[in-house]
């Protein structure tokens, strides 16, 4: 038998077979996934370890299963469309909305709980005297933000009337922000910490006093006939949650703990943007899909919050 649990998934092409509880020489369950962009290594490995924990949390019950990177760096929009088409990668995991889950099927338990709902904002150092003067969402308009062209997030603040700038590729966004192609680069509290520890030296830096909210649960998703395996996941994840191995598997995570912290300690001036309404409703059950009011403001947050 092999180990029954591998706990890092760093390099491309790499794979486990999990046979405990499985019947020697039967056919594990294979996965293959996106992999990972070199800024976001430190803090998205936790996906597919999420991943991994609940399929060994289902292993006795459904059997084996191997997890691949797929060779090569695709984008957003590709790796939705291979998946939508049955084609090499067969679950991938991103922020929702109504379109993509009508292509493709939702594991609905969101992965950072809300973490990715709040955003603050990775700037160029010596620009936090300009954040200093924003007092209301009309004063951060006047900025501009740089996002990924494909992401669900440029929609809903484009839709808010915030201005952005696009690209194609993450780690482009960072090196766009140093050369003042855009003012302010928004961050899921659980991914800014490395990313600025890994740009520092280019001079980029965790604005200081702002907050943006907005919904954006993160879930797997996979093909819409692999019912399956969705079920499987969902059980999975369901089971780790109840037992802590997924509360234990988050806060293992420096960004992911340093993120929580941060949604507690409060102080920054908080901006609640508004999503498509359809958006709460395709995120149901889940607890994204709150009313920004109340998830941002019910929840014993000690925020300063101003409406835009």
């Amino acid at each position: 038998m092999c180990p029954a649990l591998f706990t890092h998934l760093a390099r491309i092409g790499c794979a486990l077979v999990l046979l405990t509880g499985a019947k020697a020489g039967a056919q594990a369950l294979r996965i293959i996934i996106p992999p990972i962009e070199t800024s976001a290594r430190g803090h998205a490995q936790f996906f597919p370890q999420a991943l991994e924990l609940a399929l060994r949390k289902t292993e006795s019950s459904h059997g084996a299963f191997a997890i691949d990177y797929y060779p090569r760096h695709v984008s957003v929009q590709r790796s939705v469309e291979e998946l939508r088409a049955g084609k090499a990668i067969n679950l991938i995991w991103t922020a929702s909305n109504p379109a993509r889950e009508e292509q493709l099927l939702p594991v609905r338990i969101s992965l950072l709980r809300e973490l990715n709902n709040y955003r603050v904002l990775l700037i160029r150092e010596q620009d936090q005297a300009v954040f200093d003067q924003v007092r209301t969402a009309d004063d951060l308009r006047k900025l501009r933000a740089g996002m990924g062209a494909q992401w669900v997030d440029s929609d809903i603040m484009r839709s808010n009337g915030y201005q952005v700038t696009t690209s194609l590729h993450y780690n482009a966004l960072f090196e766009m922000l140093v050369l003042k192609r855009f003012d302010y680069f928004p961050r899921g509290l659980y991914e800014v910490w490395n990313e600025e520890s890994i740009h520092r030296e280019a001079g980029l830096r965790i604005e200081k006093s702002l907050m943006l909210y907005y919904p954006a649960p993160f879930y797997f998703f996979v093909n819409r006939k692999d019912k399956a395996l969705a079920q499987r996941i969902e059980l999975g994840l369901k089971i780790a949650q109840d037992d802590g191995s997924y509360e234990r598997l988050m806060r293992s995570f420096p960004g992911i703990k340093r993120g929580l912290e941060e949604q507690k300690k409060g102080g920054r001036r908080l901006f609640v943007l508004d999503g498509p309404a359809s958006q709460y409703a395709a995120s149901k059950p889940d607890e994204g899909a709150q009313s920004p009011e109340r998830a941002a403001l019910a929840r014993g947050l000690r925020w300063a919050p101003l409406k835009p």
